[in-house]
């Protein structure tokens, strides 16, 4: 790791990985060198495409940001791929430009900005990129590969609480909430006096160890494992796992490649991986950077009766770690209720399941032209309206899975359930772990971008 050093204009921080656990980029080749360029403001403000080929705006005198980034790319990145250049603000994108960033990883949409003609809107971009840079458009393309913009909205309160859970992980002391002062930043400033700006593995220990950085008082951690299928746009997934599976590279963005694969190959890999790790380890920890399939597939793999203490990481709610005993019951948490309608004669259910948004109608429509199969609907929703934060905790959603899972069995099995999830992995983990009171399911995935079907498609099936 490096700061304030590498190529002029990305250089405030420079990471080489490891090739084991480098992050991969948007295509899902590894990224071994990421290269960062932040500019904060005070004040709100924009930019576009424009300001990458004026040198004004990031205080140059002759040489843009754009040229930097290219000079870079030649450097680390010759064939579009190895280096990823990051520019990092806390301003926001005008169109052209923000309808571009892929914000699952911060990159620039390659093959949108590639379609359309020279007087199209993605034509203007190129031609301005290309012309100003001196370079024909294949050349641009391999820039274009490499480059991200990371749009870090975030306040101070929220970058604190990002970095607490980062220390944490690595055994670092937090920032209480209560200072106004930032220990870290004292450090940095303090090292960049001493021209200390390189660090490897083993250097960056023993200066956090001379620092007086690692937290004594901190539990021995739990061996914390994830599963990713799409990219965050802000925390790495191996940064904060000891071991985890990537499976991006089955996915374009957040849809399938194949149809065909949640259960020919993404399942045995997913439970292989799960089980691996629960064999060695009796307390883990689970990151789902994952969708909904996989967040139930992992719950039907550590069942109630695996005998493993579980936490899962959860970015809604008031803790980052949910488990089934992180809070003891509350009377005024939000019940769940069920209503069943009849559709038809057909022996298969469906439950629309909406603690986070309300589904019906989205999961009716979806039915009525798709699943003649499904003669039975079962909306469950919980008392109070559903939002992002009606989940509480762990306890909370464990005990709102086994209220489910509970009026289920009344009704009685059926040959098949379809489920639709509005809520937190959390919560759908743990009704996986429930999985065998519901009996075989198919679990469904919305399309959030609108892309392909603007509804729903078939994911994994639990047997």
């Amino acid at each position: 790791m490096f700061f304030e050093t590498g190529p002029k204009a990305f250089d405030d921080v420079v990471i080489d990985y490891d090739p084991k656990g480098a992050p991969q980029d948007h295509t899902g080749r590894p990224v071994l060198r990421d290269h960062l360029q932040c500019k904060w403001h005070v004040r709100p403000g924009d930019f576009g495409y424009e300001d990458f080929a004026n040198p004004e705006f990031t205080k140059g005198t002759s040489v843009s940001i754009l040229q930097r980034a290219r000079d870079a790319q030649l450097a680390f990145a010759p064939a579009g791929e190895g280096a990823r250049f990051q520019f990092v603000t806390n301003w926001s994108a005008t169109d052209p430009l923000r309808k571009l960033i892929q914000l699952q990883h911060n990159s620039l949409d390659v093959g949108t900005l590639f379609k359309g003609g020279p007087r199209s809107e993605t034509g203007r971009f190129r031609a301005h990129w290309a012309e100003h840079l001196g370079i024909d458009e294949d050349q641009l393309r391999l820039l274009v590969r490499t480059m991200s913009v990371n749009l870090r909205i975030r306040s101070g309160a929220d970058i604190r609480e990002h970095l607490n859970d980062r220390f944490a992980r690595l055994g670092m002391k937090p920032i209480p909430a209560s200072e106004a002062g930032f220990l870290y930043d004292d450090t940095i400033k303090k090292l960049h006096a001493q021209g200390r700006k390189e660090f490897d593995r083993e250097s960056f220990k023993d200066m956090v160890r001379s620092e007086n950085l690692l937290d004594d008082r901190r539990e021995p951690p739990s061996w914390t494992i994830g599963v990713k299928s799409f990219l965050h746009p802000i925390d790495s997934l191996e940064a904060r796992t000891d071991e985890s599976l990537n499976l991006v590279p089955h996915f374009d963005d957040r849809y399938l490649r194949d149809e065909k694969s949640w259960n020919q190959s993404l399942y045995p890999e997913l439970k292989e991986f799960v089980l691996s790790h629960a064999r060695e380890h009796e307390s883990l920890r689970l990151v789902l950077d994952a969708h909904v399939s996989l967040a139930f597939a992992v719950g039907s793999i550590l069942d109630v009766k695996s005998g493993k203490s579980i936490a899962i990481e959860q970015r809604t709610g008031s803790r980052r770690f949910w488990s089934r005993d992180d809070f003891a019951a509350d009377p005024d948490w939000p019940t769940i209720e069920c209503q069943t309608e009849k559709l038809g004669d057909s022996a298969e259910r469906a439950i629309a399941i909406g603690l986070t948004h309300n589904i019906s109608g989205d999961v009716r429509s979806f039915l009525a032209g798709n699943l003649p199969s499904v003669g039975t609907l079962v909306t469950a929703k919980l008392a109070s309206p559903a939002l992002q934060s009606s989940v509480k905790c762990g306890a909370h959603a464990a005990h709102l899975a086994e209220a489910l899972v509970d009026q289920l069995r009344q009704v009685g099995r059926c040959p098949r359930t379809h489920l639709f999830i509005s809520a937190p992995n959390g919560f759908t983990f743990f009704l996986g772990q429930l999985h065998k009171a519901i009996g075989p399911s198919t679990v469904y995935e919305w399309d959030f971008d609108g892309r392909r079907t603007g509804t729903y498609s078939e994911g994994l099936t639990v047997g």
